[in-house]
């Protein structure tokens, strides 16, 4: 029986632009058909989504003229020749071409400096010249190709030192270009060495060293001090403090104990952690951020598509102009042939419209991977784009502008009750309610130490969206809303003024009273996360120029909450589909918004947004899959670098297009008058893709200041 790829996952070598993927893909189209594989030309990762037998693919793409290896193979770094072995080459043409020029102004033309010339152009052009070959018999028009008629037409007017030039600076360019692809690919590989390849797991009480791949959801695994963590679980023994920068790009530790969730990726750094493993290796959160940045090229930006499709009209294009170059001035206006034909060698050489379609890609994938160094997950080029034109963001209310949990924040005592008595009595009560007005209760009496644990309650009756009552320590008490207050006796004017101010506040009034009436009021808010009020202002410094605020909780609340943010529209009391009108009606008066929640009960707004922003990463799970950008904490202060950032991308890609037209612009004219040689050309157009390329990179270094980059 034929062997079939156990492993589904290569890396495929040897891509330089845009044509030859084109190239790989026929091939893979012909071999397991269209949509069956995904291909990522930037991390080399070719991924078979079906069986196909692994010597007849390995063939295939060898014949293509591309390396092609899986993880069962030795890496591409293991050897000297396979990190440097084009640039050896290189190097020693370029030796050879010096030496020949060398001779040919010494001497005079002769058999030793053309014999070194042509050395040069073979060694130089030894992966140029069969690429070419394969592409024509593809039907396909390369630089290789393009390359190959330059070099092959200044031979055949006697330009031997130039053909020389011209195949030298070509593989040093492509050298150059391969290095500085490299680096993206590695910043995407250092996000995958975050998680180390073993760990230690408890069996049967002892502790086995084993593959990570290898340990399944439930085991127990010990984390040591100073260890990196290597698969998500939750903590069941221990504390330690733990910096998950690499996850969630919280640069402060984070304290961990029992029931907390630890993070593939995190390190583990003063305490032992016993941790029970919730997910496999390859499902961790860290493994799925890898994956969803290695697929973000799959979602292009439209800038991107534009610039392919301009490509692949604009090389034909030129390449009949050089053609037409090269025969029409001596055919009808008897112009010489040879200083024609030179001409149209070096519109060849600038029909390669590498600078233009490799810019792009690198420029977005550093700036993905850049945002997921900082905890960020952007899920395309597609995305990126839409939020660089992003003016207007829209938020949910609970969960998102704010913690999420309610916390006391009055205690008002009546008739001269003292506050600390007023607390114990509705922590008393509220310690058999399930309400999150009673956690907010539970959480103030055990901060303040008052003893409502020793108080003895009988007859306890809880009443469903109005309050709770019992007997404490012999006497009938209650602790509920204004309604149910009514129910237990008069409230004076006064005492109403008191709660309607809490509630203009943003506030839940709760009335606690006994027998004799109410003896107070503790007013309960959901607090606003900190930073939020910072984080809006950086927004709109970022170019921000419409905040919304949505809330299915009430108007005084939400409308006290964007008073306190200086938000331009709030709308209480929303249903689910409100949300989505209101933001269908943004989208209409202002152009593209970013809808930020916390991507459960807010996904039908997401989804009807522009861009879908969801928070934190306790719904890793399903909003890693359903938003457009995912910030892996709760920190709003990430929302103005995302926005930061895709406009400085788009504008790096403005300024990639530019410098690449330019340069093809200024060349078209300086052949066609004859100012331009070949040598110029090439090193013009080679450098240009080179500087592009650099330019896109620059994303991956970090700004002086953390995530607070400069607009432009």
């Amino acid at each position: 029986m034929k062997e079939k790829n156990a492993d589904s996952r290569y890396y495929v070598s040897g891509i330089c632009c845009a044509s030859e993927e084109v190239l790989l893909r026929k091939k893979l189209d012909a071999l397991v058909g269209e949509g069956s594989y995904r291909y990522h030309v930037l991390t080399g990762e070719l991924v078979i989504d079906k069986g196909v037998e692994e010597a007849r693919l390995r063939s295939v793409i060898t014949r293509a003229g591309f390396g092609i290896r899986n993880s069962r193979d030795n890496q591409d770094g293991d050897s000297l020749w396979a990190r440097h072995g084009d640039a050896i080459v290189v190097a020693g043409a370029a030796v050879l071409a010096l030496s020949g020029i060398i001779a040919q102004e010494m001497t005079g033309t002769s058999l030793l400096s053309r014999g070194m010339l042509l050395v040069s152009i073979v060694v130089g052009g030894w992966n140029v010249f069969p690429k070419a070959w394969r592409a024509l018999r593809s039907g396909a028009l390369d630089m290789n190709v393009l390359m190959t008629a330059a070099v092959g037409g200044a031979l055949a007017i006697d330009e031997w030192a130039e053909g020389a030039a011209v195949i030298v600076l070509f593989g040093l360019s492509l050298a150059l270009e391969s290095y500085s692809i490299a680096r993206t690919r590695r910043a995407v590989e250092s996000l995958m060495e975050s998680a180390p390849s073993e760990t230690t797991v408890v069996r049967s009480g002892r502790r086995i060293v084993v593959p990570s791949a290898e340990v399944q959801p439930g085991e127990i695994v010990l984390l040591l001090p100073g260890e990196r963590i290597a698969l998500d679980g939750e903590v069941v023994e221990g504390s330690s403090e733990v910096n998950q920068a690499a996850i969630t790009g919280e640069s402060l530790p984070v304290l961990k104990g029992p029931g907390t969730e630890v993070y593939a990726g995190s390190l583990n750094q003063r305490g032992s952690l016993h941790v029970r493993v919730t997910r496999r290796f390859e499902g961790t959160l860290l493994s799925r951020m890898i994956h969803l940045v290695e697929r973000s090229e799959e979602k292009r930006a439209p800038v991107q598509m534009f610039l392919e499709r301009f490509a692949a009209v604009y090389t034909p294009a030129v390449f009949v102009l050089s053609v037409l170059t090269a025969l029409v001035p001596p055919l009808i206006f008897s112009e010489p042939f040879a200083d024609w034909f030179y001409r149209s060698l070096v519109l060849l050489v600038i029909a390669c419209p590498c600078a233009l379609v490799i810019s792009t890609p690198v420029t977005i994938v550093s700036a993905i991977t850049s945002a997921a160094r900082r905890g960020v997950l952007i899920k395309g080029g597609l995305q990126l784009e839409k939020l660089s034109r992003t003016r207007v963001i829209a938020f949910d209310k609970t969960g998102t502008l704010t913690e999420g949990r309610p916390a006391v924040t009055d205690i008002i005592p009546f008739d001269g009750t003292k506050p600390e008595f007023l607390l114990t009595v509705a922590a008393a009560l509220e310690d058999r309610s399930e309400h999150p007005v009673a956690a907010a209760v539970l959480v103030a009496a055990d901060r303040a130490e008052v003893p409502f644990r020793q108080l003895s309650v009988e007859g306890f009756e809880s009443f469903p969206g109005l309050g709770v009552r019992g007997v404490v320590n012999g006497e009938r008490c209650f602790a509920g809303n204004l309604e149910f207050t009514r129910r237990h006796g008069a409230v004076s004017e006064v005492f109403e003024d008191r709660l309607a101010k809490l509630s203009a506040q943003g506030k839940t009034g709760l009335v606690v009273g006994g027998a004799a009436g109410p003896l107070g009021i503790i007013g309960v808010r959901d607090t606003p996360r900190s930073g939020g009020k910072e984080a809006l202002a950086r927004l709109r410094l970022s170019g921000i120029d419409q905040m919304a605020l949505f809330s299915g909780d009430r108007v005084e609340t939400v409308h006290a909450l964007g008073e306190e943010l200086n938000v331009n529209q709030v709308q209480g009391e929303m249903l689910p589909e409100a949300k989505v009108h209101a933001i269908s009606n943004l989208q209409n008066e202002y152009g593209p918004v970013a809808m930020v929640g916390d991507g459960v009960n807010d996904a039908p707004a997401m989804a009807a947004a522009t861009v879908g922003i969801a928070m934190g990463v306790s719904g890793a799970d399903t909003t890693l899959e359903t938003a457009d950008v995912v910030l892996l904490s709760d920190d709003l202060n990430k929302l103005p670098m995302i926005f930061q950032l895709s406009r400085k991308a788009m504008n790096v890609v403005r300024q990639n297009i530019a410098i690449a037209l330019a340069v093809k612009g200024v060349f078209l004219v300086l052949s066609m008058t004859g100012y331009a040689t070949l040598w110029m050309a090439i090193l013009a157009d080679d450098g240009a893709a080179l500087a592009v390329i650099l330019n896109g990179l620059r994303l991956l270094i970090p700004e002086e200041g953390g995530d607070q980059l400069p607009v432009r």
